[in-house]
């Protein structure tokens, strides 16, 4: 499983969907699957790709050909959740939060934290944790929430010991199909 994290942002004057259905028609042209795309209330899309066989550059200048312009992309790993299930389901999430892992923090290192931290959540009920996808190169992950409001996910964050960098509402009526 090879995935890619595609970052845009939605085009004045264009809507939300029209947008994502050209992200997943470039990813299918090229040979790829649209796992997932969030669209935050300023208008940032966080699309996941299955690269399935496809080449990351394919996908990349798929994209570029449809007019997407891509602000950021990297290899990511899902932790949380099972990538059969996220397509199937397609599930949403109220929040985002994207955190940048500190230097000298290695993927195993995260994975560890993270299998010791992620219990603590139960003290914080009112917010769900649904899934994370990390950066390969150790950049950033993206974690995503259900919660009641910002400052619940930021409770949630706090009893996990981990800091919110940027924290993003997500827009509820814009869906990814595929």
């Amino acid at each position: 499983m090879s995935l890619l994290l595609v970052e845009s942002t939605v085009p004045p004057a264009t809507e939300a969907s029209t947008h994502l259905d050209a992200i997943a028609g470039s990813a299918s042209a090229a040979g790829a699957d649209l796992v997932e795309a969030q669209v935050t209330a300023d208008g940032q899309v966080f699309a996941i790709v299955d690269l399935l066989q496809a080449p990351r550059q394919g996908v990349l200048d798929a994209l570029a050909d449809a007019g997407v312009a891509v602000t950021d992309s990297a290899d990511v790993r899902l932790v949380g959740a099972d990538l059969e299930t996220i397509k199937a389901t397609r599930p949403g999430g109220s929040y985002l939060v994207e955190w940048d892992i500190p230097a000298g923090i290695t993927m195993e290192t995260y994975l560890a934290r993270k299998a010791e931290k992620s219990p603590l959540y139960a003290q914080v009920p009112e917010v769900s944790f649904l899934r994370t996808y990390v950066r390969e190169d150790m950049v950033k992950c993206l974690c995503f929430y259900d919660g009641q409001d910002e400052e619940a996910v930021r409770r949630a964050r706090e009893v996990v010991s981990t800091p919110v960098d940027r924290l993003h509402s997500l827009d509820q009526g814009v869906r990814t199909g595929s």
